[in-house]
């Protein structure tokens, strides 16, 4: 990986490929730009239009409305995609920490079994566990107070 990287650096493909992306980027810009203003003069012949045919007042005030409702509907997609995503990012977090878990078990579980206290080590959060498991099972439901005793 390393070395794909310095060889990388050494035949100049690196610099080739930045100088192709500020082209890309800069092409893309350009058009994103026109393409703005190209939708700027539609909004206003859109706006001659209206105001041609229902009065420069009354056109104002509908496209104003318009672009208020526009902006609440873009703000009411954003929240609704954001908690969604905050749910995908949760479960894909979850998903790496246990994969870091089982990597880090299966990287320390050769050094434990060759130790002399290598089993016992493991045996003990194994247990632990599973009293834990035995104990959520077999416990009473709360009576949702939330204060044991009474």
């Amino acid at each position: 990986m390393l070395a794909s990287l310095i060889a990388s650096f050494a035949t100049g493909e690196t610099i080739l490929a930045l100088r192709r992306t500020r082209r890309v980027a800069a092409a893309y810009l350009a058009a994103g730009i026109a393409g703005l203003c190209g939708a700027g003069f539609l909004v206003g012949a859109a706006f001659i239009w209206a105001a041609e045919k229902f009065g420069h007042l009354e056109a104002a005030i509908g496209f104003g409305l318009g672009f208020l409702l526009l902006a609440g509907l873009i703000l009411l997609v954003h929240k609704l995609m954001a908690g969604s995503r905050a749910r995908e990012d949760e479960r894909r977090r979850r998903a790496d920490i246990a994969a870091l878990g089982t990597t880090a078990v299966m990287a320390v579980l050769p050094t434990l079994l060759r130790s002399k206290g290598g089993i016992g080590a493991l045996l003990g959060p194994v247990v632990a566990l599973a009293a834990y498991a035995i104990y959520r099972e077999n416990r009473k439901p709360d009576d949702g107070d939330g204060v044991a005793g009474e």
